[in-house]
């Protein structure tokens, strides 16, 4: 016998010895059902946006859908009655229509759409729920980013990009010129002169007012409910572009109206990153204004957020969720005004809650193993809830007699035809003894006495956590036979502030250990093949994914997508360096608090870990230079490495065919070096 067939028979034993293992880790479903599969993207309908009818009688709702043919996805509003007895489709046309919103009469549906004839701005739309053809009742040139409709049913709040004279929104094929110092921002590029004004629409004969001005953006309108005021959301001083302290603003309906300042201070309201996109919202007797409130900005993304309260004419702010020491967001006011309802972030489980203006009265109104993302409250005390489980994706539940009733039913065909794996909570001891949890897949089929590869996953953020919501990544993983885990360690959210600022200033130092412990007591378990450890994230998984690897050399393979390891680089070429110098202070003054969180750039050399890194090209969240470096370094060092760059894409990979590149990439590259 030759080498080359030596060779050839022991690759065939060792195929067929895999082959036999993952026969017996994945047993054949009983039922028939089938493992989930890539092609299952294609498949999935998201929902999204839950909007109750002021008769109470429908929900209204956005499904998106993956268009193959033009490979992009496609969104379009749907109508459910409150009893689920009907379903209809408002909308099906070659564009997406989504962000539906009732007028106060009920009589109709307004939406935002590019439409046919519009070049690719959004506009906004007209329906009545019985389907009638839509008619487009905004022409702004710029298009409209966001809206909100007047108690009288007749005027709608818009905000749309106003340029200066003599500028425009582009280069016009000339060069770029930036005198901004917040010049980029990620799904947007280069930022010009223009700013975001609050407009008033006049449906009666669709003119439409500017309302505002000034060097700053102005974003999320929100309608009195007496009609006499509109809220928003703004930065003030000489230039916005240099601080992060948004705040709160109203304007009157009257000639001449200036913009009256309601909030004030070091704190942040309704920070349209860190605040989750919560805009302010009105009492019902139009007294007062709730938001999300969060900073100081030394605090940067480490802060809470925390529902407060202002008299319409600026009063104190008080702050009724403090006592919670969670993350609040998305505000609303009972029908009597006493209440305020909002989501509560807790420990990998997010719920609909309400406390009264005192504090006092805190409820939850739906129970742990389950995300709720949106809601909306209709008469009556209806309310309609978006949520997911672990093995439900998204879909519209309607809380009654303190359960949940399933409104919506998209992805029921899906779901009955795949088998999808089983998802648990788990704590275990960190290194310094603290109790930390996370969350654990297992395949289909899985048998306690064999030992898997385990890949695990990190989440982004930094401060964010894995809850109990569908999650097709981690099921696409444990459906070809690998155990998925995802930590929240320290610096996650979910468990208080105290927790959640453990890395300022020390990214890497404290949430290792808390990744290591996980794999340690993984394989204490019996679960996971020491041998065979995973490891990988995307935007701040990314980085502490590096952060890992440049630590310990148990994992045998990496994927990092989006990441920074070399902060110094970060300055200037991304849109963080209000944060960067806010936790770090200025690179030319404290550079050993920029070298201290740079270490697997700096010491790269530790890293022996095969690692994969994945960016979009027009990421100017973390830029595509921050995988370029990684990858040289490691590519100089000669550890296995690829780097594999999605064309015209930004910081989250938009385009199915890519995204569906994206997930058999981890798969192959974990098979590679795994299995």
């Amino acid at each position: 016998m030759n080498q080359s067939e030596n060779i050839s028979i022991k690759l065939s034993l060792l195929i067929l010895v895999f082959s036999l293992n993952l026969l017996l880790s994945l047993d054949a479903s009983a039922d028939g059902k089938r493992a989930i599969s890539v092609d299952d993207l294609s498949s999935i309908r998201d929902v999204s946006g839950p909007q109750v009818s002021p008769d109470g009688a429908w929900v209204a709702y956005t499904i998106s859908e993956v268009d193959t043919k033009a490979d992009v996805n496609r969104s379009d509003i749907w109508l459910t009655h409150w009893n689920g007895s009907e379903t209809v489709q408002l909308t099906a046309t070659a564009e997406s229509e989504h962000t539906p919103r009732w007028s106060p009469d009920g009589k109709h549906l307004a939406f935002l759409s590019t439409g046919a004839d519009t070049e690719f701005t959004d506009q906004v739309w007209l329906i009545d729920p019985t389907g009638n053809k839509p008619r487009r009742v905004s022409s702004l040139a710029n298009g409209v980013s966001d809206y909100a409709w007047g108690p009288d049913s007749e005027h709608i709040a818009i905000i749309s990009a106003v340029v200066p004279e003599g500028s425009s929104l582009d280069a016009d094929g000339g060069p770029l010129v930036i005198d901004r110092m917040l010049f980029k921002r990620d799904g947007y590029g280069y930022l010009s002169k223009a700013r975001s004004r609050v407009h008033l629409l006049d449906l009666k004969d669709l003119s439409v007012e500017q309302l505002t001005n000034g060097p700053f953006d102005e974003i999320m309108p929100s309608f009195s409910p007496d009609g006499k005021k509109i809220a928003y959301v703004t930065k003030l001083g000489e230039d916005p572009d240099r601080h992060e302290n948004w705040d709160i603003l109203t304007i009157e309906l009257t000639t001449g109206a200036k913009p009256k300042q309601i909030s004030d201070g070091v704190f942040m309201e309704c920070d349209p990153i860190w605040g989750w996109g919560s805009g302010p919202t009105w009492s019902p007797d139009s007294s007062k204004l709730a938001c999300v409130q969060s900073g100081p900005m030394e605090l940067s993304w480490f802060s809470l957020q925390q529902l407060a309260v202002f008299g319409a004419q600026g009063d104190q702010g008080q702050q009724p969720t403090v006592a919670l020491d969670r993350n609040t967001i998305s505000p609303q006011f009972s029908l009597d005004g006493q209440r305020l309802f909002f989501i509560l972030e807790d420990d990998q489980s997010t719920h609909l809650a309400s406390v009264g203006l005192d504090g006092k009265g805190f409820k939850r109104l739906t129970k742990a193993g389950r995300t709720v993302s949106s809601y909306s409250l209709g008469p009556q005390g209806k309310i309609a809830v978006l949520s997911s489980s672990p093995d439900v994706l998204p879909e519209i539940y309607v809380i009654e007699n303190a359960e949940l009733r399933q409104l919506t039913h998209a992805n029921t065909v899906f779901l009955a035809s795949v088998q999808l794996a089983s998802t648990e909570v788990v704590s275990y001891p960190g290194a310094d003894g603290m109790t930390l949890r996370g969350l654990i897949m297992k395949p289909p089929g899985f048998r306690s006495d064999v030992r898997y590869p385990t890949v695990f996953r990190l989440h982004g953020g930094p401060v964010a956590q894995w809850q109990q919501e569908f999650d097709f990544d981690w099921q696409f993983l444990a459906a070809n036979g690998y155990v998925v885990f995802g930590p929240n360690p320290r610096g996650s959210s979910g468990r208080g502030v105290e927790f959640q600022k453990t890395i300022y200033q020390d990214w890497g130092n404290a949430d290792v250990p808390d990744v290591l412990a996980a794999a340690d007591y993984l394989v204490k378990m019996g679960i996971a093949d020491e041998d065979r450890l995973g490891i990988g994230g995307w935007s701040a998984g990314a980085m502490l994914t590096n952060y890992v690897i440049a630590s310990d050399t148990r994992f045998k393979a990496a994927t990092s997508g989006a990441g920074i390891s070399n902060m110094l680089a970060g300055y200037g070429t991304d849109e963080w360096w209000q944060d960067w110098e806010a936790e770090l202070g200025l690179p030319w003054e404290t550079p050993e608090n920029w070298a201290r969180v740079s270490y697997p750039f700096l010491h790269a050399d530790r890293i022996k870990t095969p690692t994969l890194f994945l960016c979009g090209s027009e990421d100017y969240n973390v830029p595509l230079i921050h995988s370029e470096q990684m990858y040289m370094a490691l590519k100089r060092l000669e550890v296995p490495t690829r780097l594999i760059i999605y064309p015209g894409e930004s910081h989250g990979i938009s385009k199915p065919s890519f995204y569906r590149d994206v997930l058999v990439r981890y798969l192959d590259w974990y098979d590679q070096w795994l299995k």
